[in-house]
């Protein structure tokens, strides 16, 4: 069956742009890339996708894009007939991609009005084996997701693109897996928009040292260090200059992608984080309000 594979990469658009661009290569440490047709590249370097984070300059913040892989030319026409047959809008049919490393895809919104796009065949990036210490993100772990009707969103996942579901946390925050990992893609209620990008670390380790860097940088810890139960994953969580939220992560759980069994766990404290010790918290991070590039198409 065609599915989504991956996560490729998220696409801002933010009224600083250069402060955003600083906190991406000074503090967060992804590389950047290149600027091509008015936005600026950054790419994860444990990963061959070409880049992770697209940053353009906006009189608002907002979501361009939420780009995801999947195998094959033949997936993405079957998704694309999937998806239309779903009702979602379509933004752009199967083509040739004329953004940076190309490809064949197409774009979309869902019912709740963020954007995204799926697609095959982009080049691919260089790619190198992250040391320990070195505390550089390797690539996108996870993308989370507020939704006005999160359930309906989980089924739309799950039915369309492929998705399975790995656990509940309640009936609150549902988490996808799409590869042997155990969340690639979360939801929980509220407005549609972007609650976080989290990027995998090599190691505690490397999670522990990069928050010591954002330490000096000044930035602001929302939330940790801890770690989650569903997923078994460490987190620190931090804010961008324009008040986006990003996550270093480390340790999330590999299953088996076609028969591991979901679970619901109790919403409480020791759920959220097991060591007990985390700083701060959600109520630290923005409130979630509706994403304003809901159903507006962004121009490459």
């Amino acid at each position: 069956m065609s599915r989504v594979t991956e996560i490729r990469y998220v696409g801002y658009a933010v009224p600083d742009l250069e402060a955003e661009r600083a906190f991406y290569r000074d503090a967060w440490k992804l590389k950047e890339v290149t600027e091509h047709a008015g936005a600026i590249y950054f790419a994860a370097e444990g990963s061959d996708e070409p880049y992770a984070v697209r940053l353009r300059a906006a009189d608002e913040k907002r979501i361009d894009l939420i780009a995801m892989a999947t195998e094959s030319r033949h997936d993405v026409d079957a998704l694309h007939q999937k998806v239309s047959a779903a009702g979602c809008q379509i933004v752009a049919a199967p083509h040739e991609l004329t953004t940076l490393g190309g490809g064949y895809g197409f774009r979309f919104f869902s019912v709740d009005g963020l954007p995204f796009e799926i697609s095959s065949d982009v080049e691919r990036g260089p790619k190198r084996d992250v040391q320990r210490w070195e505390a550089v993100p390797q690539k996108i772990s996870h993308v989370v997701m507020h939704s006005p009707d999160h359930k309906a969103m989980v089924s739309f996942f799950i039915d369309v693109l492929g998705f399975k579901l790995s656990d509940w946390v309640g009936n609150y925050m549902a988490f996808l897996r799409c590869n042997e990992w155990h969340h690639r893609i979360a939801f929980v209620p509220g407005p549609a928009s972007l609650n976080h990008v989290a990027y995998d670390m090599l190691s505690i380790d490397c999670m522990m040292r990069a928050m010591s860097r954002m330490k000096k940088a000044e930035a602001e810890l929302a939330w940790g260090p801890g770690r989650h139960t569903a997923g078994n994953n460490t987190f620190s969580y931090f804010m961008t200059p324009n008040g986006n939220t990003v996550e270093f992560t480390s340790e999330l759980e590999a299953v088996d992608f076609e028969h591991h069994v979901a679970k619901v766990y109790e919403p409480e404290s020791q759920t959220v984080d097991q060591w007990g010790i985390a700083l701060g918290g959600p109520h630290k991070m923005p409130h979630p309000e509706r994403d304003k590039g809901l159903f507006r198409p962004v121009e490459d």
